[in-house]
């Protein structure tokens, strides 16, 4: 799998990066066909509370999955993109076992 993290308009720390990363490597032990995976960080205008938004988008053999979030913190809306982007790669592995 390969992983490329892009920060948008901010220096997206380390600590963060690693996060992403740990979050996203149990996302390959469920499906491990990924090859790869672009997350874009960016910080959306105007400012206000919930204002970090975290772009997925992970490819496999023909097929693209993309989930977008906007949330208080950027851990807060890796995760919930995660989690929709790994129900999306569920269902899609549900639908292609049953042929």
């Amino acid at each position: 799998m390969k992983l490329r993290i892009q920060s948008i308009n901010f220096d997206a720390t380390t600590t963060l990066e690693s996060y992403i990363n740990k979050k996203l490597l149990k996302l390959e032990k469920n499906f491990d066909e990924i090859q790869n995976v672009d997350v874009y960080l960016k910080v959306v205008k105007p400012e206000t509370a919930t204002n970090k938004e975290a772009e997925i988008k992970v490819s496999i053999p023909n097929v693209d999955f993309f989930a977008s979030k906007t949330c208080d913190t950027f851990e807060e809306a890796a995760d919930l993109t995660i989690e929709a982007l790994d129900k999306q790669i569920r269902k899609h592995k549900e639908k292609t076992t049953k042929k």
